[in-house]
Order: structure tokens, then sequence, then C-alpha cells
């Protein structure tokens, strides 16, 4: 009966012990922003809710796909897409990083890119698959970089997304703004463009470039309208310039300053 007493201290003094660092060579405790990433690809890996909200997006872009093949154009339509986070699953990658006490670093980004092993959203292979049947092309408008383009349309091609060739496939070009708009205009030039998808605001409009939270807030209120009828958004709580923004896209913040843009401002009672 003795031990049975001891169980509850046991517990609260394991609680309040420091944490010791894993097997990985990171600590439970190591930092808001890497924790927050963890927790975030476990709800992108995990959550049937997550699945849900994928399905729900492009089920709302075939229908608006649908509406807009009933009307006349001058051009041959086409859909615009990013690919992280918008068609490809990069959890992975951001797990792998977490777990060594990491935040984003380019070369392990491109170690996993050249793997072409990043798994699909759901709902995405359907939807596209969807657009190609009915004759309006999809371009792949990503800021991966041009040396990531064979494993990403090999990664494409494995599981049947239509138009995954160098034509419809565009990178982000070397020494070049991380804005989309000038490649969208491009492909504007030539097709009709009737739907936009992507995880970031960044996908849909040059409005939200580089803009501070408050911006991309009050531009968002703007354009209220487009969201579910033009542009059709992914979940992406692991990375973006959601998270830039708080930093003021200073890129060389160590963790600990992260963690402090982070929580300052957070509303609390």
């Amino acid at each position: 009966m003795k031990k049975l007493y001891l169980l509850p201290l046991l517990a609260i003094a394991a609680c309040s012990a420091p944490h010791k660092a894993s097997q990985t060579g990171t600590t439970s405790n190591s930092s808001v922003v890497l924790d927050g990433k963890l927790w975030a690809s476990v709800f992108q890996q995990k959550a049937a809710e997550y699945k849900a909200l994928c399905f729900q997006a492009y089920n709302i872009a075939q229908l608006r796909l649908q509406q807009a093949l009933q009307q006349p154009s001058a051009k041959p339509l086409a859909v615009v897409t990013d690919i992280d986070e918008t068609l490809l699953d990069n959890s992975p990658n951001a797990v792998h990083q977490v777990l060594q006490g990491k935040d984003y670093e380019t070369k392990a980004w491109m170690e996993w890119t050249a793997r072409a092993e990043a798994d699909t959203l759901a709902g995405a292979s359907t939807f596209f698959n969807y657009a190609a049947a009915n004759k309006v092309e999809v371009f792949y408008i990503t800021n991966r970089d041009e040396q990531e383009k064979a494993a990403t349309i090999l990664n494409l091609k494995k599981f049947g997304f239509p138009y995954a060739d160098d034509a419809h496939v565009i990178m982000r070009q070397p020494n070049t703004s991380s804005s989309k708009e000038s490649r969208r205009q491009n492909v504007s030039a030539t097709h009709n463009i009737v739907l936009l998808l992507g995880d970031n605001l960044g996908d849909f409009s040059m409005l939200f470039d580089k803009k501070t939270s408050t911006e991309r807030v009050q531009n968002v209120q703007s354009n209220a309208a487009e969201f579910g009828k033009r542009f059709i958004v992914l979940p992406n709580v692991t990375y973006g310039d959601w998270e830039s923004s708080m930093y003021q896209y200073n890129y060389k913040l160590t963790n600990a300053q992260k963690d402090s843009a982070a929580k300052s401002g957070l509303r609390n009672y």
C-alpha cells in the first residue's frame, strides 16, 4: 500500500524534472516554434480532420470548375496550382528536422525533394485529373528551385498528376523574387485562369507578397469573395508567409527569437 501512495509523488517529480535530450538529439521543451511544427506535422499526418479539409477544398474546386466550364472563353481554360502542402505532403521533412532540434534548412529540404517520396493530399489527384479530362490545362507554379525540377516531375507522375512535364511545372528561377506574379501573368497571356489553388496567400495574388501580418489580414478581408470562388486554400499550419510575416521576413533569426516573435501580441486572459 505504501508504494501506491508514492505514485502521485513520482508523477509530480517526473513532470517537474528537467527534460533530457532524446536519442534523436532534440529536447521535448526545446522551442515553441519547433514543438509547434512537430504538432502541426502530427495533425497533417494523423488527423482525419486534415484530410476532410483537403477533400473539402478539392470538392469546392471541382464545383467551381464545373461552373467555369459552362461559360464561354476566348482562351483555353487553365488552373494554376502550387505544389508543396497544396498537393504534395512534405511533413516527413518537417518531422525529420524537428527531431534533430532544427528548423527548415535548404540542404535538408533539397535532400528530401530529391527522393521524390512526398505523398499526395486527399482529393488532389482526383481533382486535377478531372480538370485534364475536361481539357483544362494544369500549371504547377512552385518556388522550388530549378535543380529540383526533375525529381518534382517524377514525384507528380508517381500519383498520376496530369501535365507533369517541363512546360507545365514552372519553377523559381535563380536570383529571382519568390513572387509568383510574373509566372502567373505568363500563363494568363495564353490561357484563361479560372482557378488558383495554394496553401499560401502569395499563391493567389501579388497583393499578399511580402506584406505585414496586419496587411495580409486586411487584404484577405478586401478579397473575401474570392475565397472558395476563384481562390482555393489548402491548410498549412507548419510554415508559410503567415509565419515569415511574424518575423518581418528575417530568415536569420534564432529559434529563441522566433519564439519571442510568435508569443508577441498573443491574446490572453
